[in-house]
Parts: structure tokens; C-alpha cells; sequence
């Protein structure tokens, strides 16, 4: 399985073509992803870029990671893992676990 590399400091007008296209003459690229802001429908000015080898992320991090794409320097390093999202019912949609008396507390 390869690895996964966050990629900073995009130009926004990158597309995912653009950005694997760049990624993949240090390897074989399998996916990319440029986050989208959700209110504007723009990118974020990041992304993520999957490499099919171990060996090929290594590359892609030595050649990418200070190279200026579209006027930019990029920032590469190996993505972090995501939090584990805290949510669901009884905890009011705000990450935090339901505090105060139950209605259990006054049966």
C-alpha cells in the first residue's frame, strides 16, 4: 500500500489533474484530492496525493516538498492519520460529552 502525503501552498486555480500530473514523475500516483471549501466552492489551497509505493511517496516528498508549482513553494510531508470524530446523540453536536442532571436522575 502506499503512502499518503499532504500537499501545502497550492495555487488555487490547481485542479487534481494538474497536481497528479506533478506527483507523478516521482512515481505512480492512484489518488489526489485538493480540499474544497465548503461555502465558496473554492480550494482550500491543500490536498492530499496517494502514492502507489512506499518508494514513490519517498520520491515524490525529496523532488515536490519546496518546489514552486504555479508561482507557489509546496509544502509536502507524509499526511497525518485523522482524529477520530466525537459525535452522535446526547452530546449536542459540539464534541462535548452531555453534562448536568439526566432525566434518569429524578425517576
Amino acid at each position: 500500500m502506499g503512502k499518503r502525503l499532504y500537499v501545502g501552498n497550492l495555487p488555487y486555480r490547481m485542479t487534481d489533474e494538474e497536481l497528479a500530473n506533478a506527483f507523478s514523475k516521482a512515481g505512480p500516483v492512484t489518488d489526489v484530492t485538493i480540499v474544497i471549501d465548503r461555502e465558496t466552492n473554492r480550494s482550500r489551497g491543500f490536498g492530499f496525493v496517494e502514492m502507489a509505493t512506499d518508494e514513490a511517496a519517498a520520491a515524490a516528498l525529496q523532488q515536490m516538498n519546496g518546489a514552486e508549482v504555479g508561482g507557489r513553494t509546496l509544502k509536502v510531508a507524509e499526511a497525518k492519520e485523522r482524529p477520530a470524530r466525537v459525535g452522535g446523540m446526547g452530546d449536542r453536536g459540539n464534541g462535548r460529552p452531555r453534562s448536568g442532571p439526566k432525566r434518569d436522575d429524578y425517576e
